[in-house]
């Protein structure tokens, strides 16, 4: 098991995707639980999620974990196999539950009430290359996986 979470191959294709993805993420998982960037920080974004948009708790709290330290985790190349997983699920959750109904296009124009869903899917295809390919070059997983070949 641990192997299939940690190998990857020594490539620029894993620093490329978990970077793009980790880089995006950080600044609005850093909003949600530390207020910056002019973010609401954890207790505000949690009563967001929870009163505003009815999320269960787990879910809300989940949404945070996963946008703050699975950018983090990507960012080092920690887990990105396991990461990669839960950005698709999350990101998966997001399209459903807030923007299927705004069809596929970004509100470029400001003439929809919210915005599609193509960024989310763009989003999706980089965290399955990254699940597919693994952390790549510069990553803990290259750390871990040749420290256990050993």
């Amino acid at each position: 098991m641990k192997h299939m979470i940690f190998k990857t191959d020594n490539d620029w294709t894993g620093l490329i995707t978990r970077l793009t993805i980790g880089l995006i993420m950080f600044p609005h998982g850093a909003q949600k639980i530390l207020g910056w960037f002019g973010g609401p920080g954890f207790s505000r974004e949690m009563g967001f999620f929870t009163e505003t948009l009815h999320l269960p708790w787990l879910i809300a709290f989940l949404v945070i974990i996963i946008e703050f330290f699975g950018a983090i985790s990507l960012i080092i190349g920690f887990a990105s196999r396991l990461w990669s997983i839960a950005m698709i699920i999350l990101f998966i959750g997001i399209i459903f539950t807030e923007h299927l109904q705004h069809g596929f296009f970004m509100n470029w124009f400001g003439n929809q009430k919210g915005e599609g869903y193509e960024y989310h899917l763009l989003v999706i295809g980089l965290a399955m290359a990254t699940l597919i390919n693994g952390s790549g070059k510069f990553s803990i997983d290259k750390a871990l996986s040749n420290s256990s070949q050993k």
